[in-house]
């Protein structure tokens, strides 16, 4: 089953859990920057959307290119077009909830390969991408491309079915510039081997859960 069945199935499986909807449903906090530099404003704006999102391509501003993006992106837009004290708008908040909260997931395990790696200090940073970010070494580009391919294959850093995403492509970038990479690799094997769906079924998240669930 594709990204796209998966994601696109997420909406019709959610909304009984009354913790998660709660803190789902709660108003997102106010930036904590003066109105009176709209420049200032509005990059303090891109980061925390940065921040929520964990776009799989920060790039591309128009959310378009990746279809878990796009995704993602457009059940926002169709969100905030609705009346809060609606049905549509809780179950579609709940939805956008799920769908971040596993992006966090995934990021908060690459965090943790990084730290039995030595990296405690350097975690956060070597996980930040952004629309400003490049790559260490073209030339690099392809042995990445392959590292990323056999962690989503081999391992469990990934929700089943997700596409290779750009933002964990440049974090692989990093790891070949530190000579890193392919010790990453061998941790990522052990801490999150690869298991039929079934068992990923009993020990992943609620979010993972829902994001892996099968084709209806």
């Amino acid at each position: 089953m594709g990204l796209r069945d998966w994601l696109g199935a997420l909406c019709c499986c959610c909304c009984r859990c009354r913790e998660c909807a709660t803190e789902a449903a709660l108003p997102e906090k106010e930036p904590l920057v003066s109105d009176d530099n709209p420049y200032a404003s509005f990059g303090a704006t891109l980061a925390r959307d940065e921040e929520k999102n964990l776009w799989s391509a920060p790039h591309d501003l128009t959310h378009t290119e990746a279809d878990d993006d796009r995704i993602l992106y457009n059940m926002i837009v169709v969100r905030n077009r609705l009346d809060k004290d609606s049905e549509e708008w809780q179950k579609l908040n709940y939805d956008i909830y799920t769908l971040r909260q596993t992006r966090r997931e995934v990021r908060s395990r690459w965090k943790h390969i990084l730290e039995e790696l030595g990296f405690q200090k350097e975690a956060d940073s070597l996980l930040s991408v952004t629309k400003l970010s490049v790559v260490n070494d073209s030339r690099n580009t392809g042995k990445a491309r392959e590292i990323l391919l056999k962690l989503s294959e081999e391992t469990n850093l990934f929700p089943a079915s997700w596409e290779l995403s750009e933002r964990y492509l440049f974090v692989v970038d990093r790891l070949i510039a530190l000579d890193a990479a392919d010790e990453f690799f061998k941790i990522a094997s052990v801490t999150y081997p690869k298991r039929p769906i079934s068992a990923q079924a009993d020990s992943c998240p609620k979010e993972m859960q829902c994001l892996s669930a099968s084709k209806p």
